[in-house]
């Protein structure tokens, strides 16, 4: 039997934000066994944690019910919350896909109850399918450039004028799915540091996610890049609230257009059950 903790991620009350599941030892299973496991929980994301490679406390693999992810925001937050659950621990090291991502965890007596991560700096990419990513999300233009930011998963950005008109989308969500594997939409609207998104990613099985933790640090570049915040700004990023999983996320983006110093991302976490599974 494996052991695993569900953790609801970027919420301070359960059963909001975004659950994902963590295994607390992943060795000796196939990734077969790890995706089969993590479409049988049919969670945005579930993780498995393994001995380090680097110097870190320990490697993850991340799992969507469809395909592994090299990076994704809200199981790296969950799982410092369970490790910080069981230490006195005040920075976490956790070896991903792309690299080690340190988290400083905020402490009220011995309950962890916030964790800050420094993200990978995205790489910005062209968005070849532009109109027909306009037409699957059933609107007309988007209000900012559509750039695609890659830190593991790829993100792609729909500025639309108001918070109202992203409440209200209804996405074609086959032709969402055309568009590729490789790509999450986030669209978005806000002003004066706080903004609401809705993230959807069909092809990796996720048709809309609660809080996208790896597309928080890409939309506060996004928003400094086109001049919507400023650097060292942070940016508050609720999401989840049209699928009843209210979330927030805080991200900030240090240094300049032409030289992106650190991105950081941050959010509160509840731990809401614990079990054991047969995987072998």
């Amino acid at each position: 039997m494996r052991s695993y903790t569900v953790v609801d991620a970027f919420a301070v009350n359960p059963l909001e934000g975004n659950p994902v599941a963590v295994f607390d030892d992943g060795s000796g299973l196939s990734a077969e066994t790890m995706q089969r496991t993590a479409l049988e929980l049919n969670l945005s994301e579930t993780v498995f944690m393994l001995p380090p490679e680097a110097d870190a406390h320990a490697r993850l693999r991340i799992f969507t019910p469809t395909a592994e992810l090299p990076f994704a925001g809200h199981p790296v937050l969950g799982t410092a919350f369970v490790l910080g659950e069981r230490s006195d621990a005040e920075l976490v090291r956790l070896e991903t896909g792309v690299g080690v991502v340190p988290l400083e965890l905020r402490r009220e007596g011995d309950r962890v109850v916030y964790a800050q991560m420094d993200q990978p700096i995205p790489e910005l990419e062209p968005f070849p399918h532009e109109q027909a990513l306009l037409e699957a999300l059933r609107v007309e233009r988007s209000e900012l450039p559509i750039d695609a930011y890659r830190n593991g998963p790829v993100h792609v950005y729909v500025a639309l004028p108001d918070e109202q008109r992203v409440a209200s989308l209804r996405p074609d969500f086959a032709a969402l799915e055309d568009l590729g594997d490789e790509y999450g939409v986030s669209c978005f609207a806000g002003r004066q540091g706080r903004y609401e998104t809705r993230m959807f990613a069909p092809a990796l099985g996720v048709r809309e996610d609660p809080a996208t933790g790896s597309a928080a640090g890409p939309l506060a570049m996004h928003l400094a890049r086109h001049g919507r915040i400023g650097f060292g700004e942070q940016v508050e990023i609720h999401q989840g609230a049209q699928i009843k999983r209210p979330s927030v996320l805080h991200a900030q983006v240090d240094g300049a257009e032409d030289r992106v110093q650190r991105i950081t991302v941050g959010g509160s976490a509840v731990i809401v059950a614990r079990g054991e599974y047969r995987l072998d």
